[in-house]
């Protein structure tokens, strides 16, 4: 999670990819597509459209020594992307985050009517490490730097579920706004792949809560349950993102154990907003472009512009990494090959559309 990476040298294709249900082997494609900014470690993306183009943010990384807490990248036209090299748009952290091992993920960045931005992200709550937690800070600029107004209070943290991770944002199209994201139920598993394939298996539902359309973040109701982890998923389902295409929303989300080649970029579909979701898919295998444990798909707000991660210039298998490090184990802030299968995780884009209840995804060149 905290690598940089070499060139990603493959040659870029224009594709198009579809699946209808899991397991569709017959439908992977085997050409290759090229990672934005040159294979640049760049995890768990979002993105966010604004007057001067494109602004993606990702999970923490090490930055010429330096953590970086939320790394960021900017584009004029989707295609060609710069990375902000060091640059932190939350460079201070809450009272309630970890000091010592923050572990900054997923932020997601939304535009509030006023002009303003709210960041939702996840990090590591300090009263119970082991645990993570979701929070918000705002800013004047897309660019930052954001703040956390809650101190030592977190925002979303259901510690008897596991916490929670990977908060998205969606502004639906009659004005109302919500926070989609994970009770991360594997964090207190009972062991196995990603900590939850020993039953009792733990649950981990995405969840939709609706939220003040004018600041962001001041709750409305209870949050509702859209999908949850079944017996196809492995350990979980995570890194939800919400959108609407072809009049339907749709609920991507990853599945099966990040550190391994069956990680995935899936789907759920909805009529209503607050469902119910069927799932459908996978959009992204392993195999499918040339890429390795695809997933943390976001889309743009009200958009079909999408982004991801995939692993790439793999060193090691998830099987050799586990005997290198041993189950589970990280090595402090370093680069180490369980996480990052030896050099992290690069970003691609996409236009996506829906056809029926088969979700497509056009790259570009």
């Amino acid at each position: 999670m905290y690598s940089s990476l070499s060139a990603f040298a493959v040659a870029l294709v224009v594709s198009s990819v579809a699946f209808a249900r899991p397991g569709d082997a017959s439908l992977f494609k085997r050409a290759s597509i090229s990672p934005i900014m040159g294979g640049q470690n760049f995890p768990d993306p979002a993105i966010t459209r604004t007057g001067d183009g494109w602004h993606a943010f990702s999970t923490n990384a090490k930055i010429s020594g330096k953590l970086i807490h939320v790394p960021m990248a900017h584009s004029a036209d989707f295609k060609t992307w710069t990375y902000r090299s060091g640059v932190d748009a939350l460079p201070k952290l809450a009272a309630w985050i970890d000091p010592k091992s923050p572990r900054v993920w997923a932020p997601d960045v939304s535009q509030l009517p006023d002009g303003s931005f709210i960041m939702y992200y996840t990090a590591a709550l300090k009263k119970n490490t082991a645990l993570h937690c979701v929070g918000y800070a705002t800013s004047a600029s897309i660019a930052g730097p954001y703040t956390d107004p809650s101190g030592s209070s977190t925002w979303i943290c259901p510690t008897a579920q596991g916490g929670a991770i990977d908060p998205s944002g969606y502004v639906n199209a009659d004005g109302t706004r919500w926070v989609v994201y994970k009770h991360d139920g594997n964090a207190i598993g009972h062991g196995g792949s990603c900590g939850n394939t020993v039953k009792p298996i733990v649950t981990t539902p995405l969840m939709l809560q609706q939220v003040n359309a004018k600041d962001g973040h001041t709750k409305i109701g209870n949050p509702i349950q859209m999908i949850t982890n079944g017996p196809l998923d492995g350990p979980y389902v995570e890194a939800p993102s919400l959108s609407k295409l072809g009049g339907k929303f749709v609920l991507f989300f990853s599945s099966n154990c990040f550190a391994t080649t069956k990680y995935d970029v899936s789907y759920a579909i909805a009529s209503n907003i607050k469902g119910p979701y069927v799932k459908y898919g996978p959009l992204f295998v392993t195999g499918t472009d040339g890429m390795t444990a695809p997933g943390g798909l976001d889309i743009a707000s009200n958009g079909n512009h999408a982004i991801w991660h995939a692993y790439v210039n793999a060193t090691h298998t998830p099987k050799q990494c586990l005997s290198k490090h041993g189950k589970g184990k990280t090595n402090g802030d370093a680069d180490e090959c369980y996480r990052n299968h030896g050099s992290g995780r690069a970003a691609f884009t996409a236009v996506l559309s829906l056809k029926g209840n088969v979700v497509s995804a056009n790259t570009l060149s």
